[in-house]
């Protein structure tokens, strides 16, 4: 049963629940507006309900997050893309800009981060003491625009796009250092998608692929679930009258910006739990709770029980938590710290 990114419902949004499944534009201009002095807000949270630690949220003891003596991505990470559907090619560069804002060097990207981001994924060991790689690159990429499956796919015809991605060469087998990162475009259905996941992440079987391969699917809700799986983008119909506005996203399309902290959330736990017998909570693993679900729907300071956190806000009013190459912003949740035992991100108020 592969891993998944359950509903991003943020009244239900429970921190320290042990038993969610793991899961989890766009005008991409040249220049944003920057601004120097960006403003910090959570909305609606009031001032009484910050956390006393400016830190990091949700600490605690009570978290059994083990390692299962798994293997983790301690090698160079190369991500094999494959584009399922129509993408333009505006959404497909601001995707590869927040993955390759990775391994992107402090000049690259001023702070916060997308490379500070996953220096808390990095944190992450094998029973040999090797950390997770901070070197993530874009290795190929492979356009099935034709559909080759239809337009609606199970978890086992995801797993047959990848195959006709290998076999027909496109791909390389790397299993050293491959990850296959499928992307389904807005008019795709996916078995579960909406109703159950936004995303997840397994491995290939060698009696459909060939070999045993690291992989995972993300969708893009914007016209199917965004106010599912691009909160807080959009918010469900029923909390229009009196929960939080939707926000608006940094690049401009709810769709694909939602997909970004889907993706964030899948790498960080394929990196950390790639053949589902590494780093998780839990006792099942076909449910495991991984270490993206512990802080999912958490992307600042003073986050939790329904609230996002602090986060930054330009002058044209988009939301974002961290930066990335090009002049990019991203909004991406935080992700369990092994060191902190909490939630952390580069955004993290002093």
């Amino acid at each position: 049963m592969a891993a998944s990114l359950t509903f991003l419902l943020p009244h239900l949004f429970l921190l320290l629940c042990l038993q969610l499944q793991s899961s989890i534009s766009i005008a991409a201009p040249a220049t944003q507006t920057l601004n120097l002095r960006p403003e910090y807000y959570n909305p609606q949270l009031p001032a009484h309900a910050l956390s006393s630690s400016n830190k990091y949220e949700g600490s605690s003891d009570l978290v059994n997050l083990r390692y299962h003596m798994g293997p983790v991505l301690s090698s160079p990470i190369n991500i094999y893309l494959i584009w399922y559907g129509k993408w333009a090619p505006s959404q497909k560069l601001l995707i590869k800009d927040f993955l390759l804002s990775i391994s992107a060097n402090h000049r690259a990207a001023p702070s916060p981060s997308v490379s500070g981001w996953w220096s808390t994924v990095s944190l992450y060991t094998d029973q040999t003491g090797a950390n997770i790689s901070r070197s993530v690159l874009v290795a190929r990429e492979y356009v099935d625009h034709l559909y080759s499956h239809g337009t609606h796919l199970t978890r086992l015809s995801i797993q047959q796009v990848i195959a006709n991605a290998v076999k027909s060469a496109p791909f390389p087998v790397d299993h050293k250092n491959g990850i296959y990162l499928i992307l389904t475009s807005s008019d795709v259905s996916v078995q579960d998608f909406c109703r159950a996941v936004c995303g997840f992440h397994y491995f290939t079987f060698p009696s459909m692929v060939g070999y045993t391969l690291p992989y995972a699917w993300v969708g893009n809700s914007g016209k199917q679930c965004p106010e599912v799986c691009a909160y807080p983008f959009a918010i469900p119909g029923y909390m229009a009258g009196g929960g939080p506005g939707s926000l608006r996203p940094p690049n401009g399309d709810v769709g694909v910006d939602g997909m970004i902290s889907v993706i964030g959330h899948e790498l960080a736990e394929l990196a950390s739990n790639p053949l589902v017998n590494a780093w998780y909570a839990g006792e099942d693993p076909t449910a495991p709770t991984e270490i993206g679900d512990l802080c999912e729907g958490l992307y600042g300071t003073g986050g939790g029980g329904g609230y996002i956190g602090q986060v930054m806000k330009d002058r044209e009013g988009r939301t974002f938590n961290l930066n990335g190459r090009r002049g990019r912003r991203f909004l991406v949740q935080w992700i369990w710290s092994p060191v902190l035992k909490a939630c952390a991100g580069p955004n993290a108020l002093d």
